[in-house]
This record gives C-alpha cells, sequence and structure tokens, in this order.
C-alpha cells in the first residue's frame, strides 16, 4: 500500500471517529432538549397538575421556559424571570388562587415527572477530597 493512501486512509478514519463522536454529542442534545419539554408538557397539562394545584394550563413557550426554568441554575432562573418581565409585565399582576393538589396517584406520577426535571447532579457533590480517600 502507498504510502499517500495509507495517510489518507488514516486521517479519513480518524475524522469518521471524531464525526461519529459529534454526531452522538449532537443526538444527546437535541434529545434533552425535546424530551424536558415533553415530561413537563405531560406532567402539567396531560396529568392537569395545573388544574389540580390552581393554575392554568401552559402553551408551547410557557412549558418550553418553565422546563428551562426547572433546569437552570440560579443565574438562569434570574434571566428567564427577567426576560418574562420585559416581554409581558403585565403578566407579574395576575392573581391565581394556587392550594395544595389532591393526594392522588396521578398528582404523585405528576410531581415525580416534574422532579425528575428539576434533579440534576450538582458537581460539588460528586468531587473527592484527598483527605476522605486516605
Amino acid at each position: 500500500m502507498s504510502p499517500v493512501l495509507r495517510f489518507t486512509l488514516r486521517v479519513l478514519g480518524f475524522g469518521a471517529l471524531v464525526a461519529g463522536g459529534l454526531a452522538i454529542a449532537l443526538l444527546a442534545v437535541v434529545t434533552a432538549v425535546l424530551v424536558g419539554p415533553l415530561v413537563f408538557w405531560i406532567a402539567w397539562n396531560v396529568l392537569n397538575f395545573a388544574s389540580a394545584v390552581g393554575l392554568p394550563e401552559l402553551g408551547f413557550w410557557g412549558i418550553v421556559l418553565a422546563t428551562l426554568f426547572l433546569v437552570a441554575s440560579w443565574f438562569g432562573k434570574v434571566v428567564i424571570t427577567g426576560i418574562v418581565f420585559l416581554v409581558d409585565p403585565s403578566w407579574f399582576h395576575g392573581a391565581a388562587e394556587v392550594h395544595w393538589p389532591a393526594p392522588t396517584f396521578r398528582n404523585f406520577v405528576a410531581v415525580a415527572l416534574l422532579a425528575l426535571l428539576a434533579a440534576r447532579p450538582h458537581s460539588h457533590t460528586h468531587k473527592t477530597h484527598r483527605s476522605l480517600r486516605q
């Protein structure tokens, strides 16, 4: 086999490996972005958790913002609140009579789905210290 062909095949093999890794990473990000709002929509609108606590059902952008709010850090929550305030300040003047939901299995599943979205690993809890390993 000629050295040029051998070099070309090595480059193409490495390129395919990198392209495959990027494709898998992109697929994981797209799945996370699409699955999060779907889970929130099921819990909030389909299982009627909104009416169970006395709140209205949400549209598409409300679901996307609420999902981002659940999974974002503190700074992300401040940014989302600022965006909502700038886009529609009258939203903060709305009145709602929120109440505790009835203890039904449907509400339990809805709360579990919302908690699944809100639960994210905290990096500071997974660090191991040298003093603990000795």
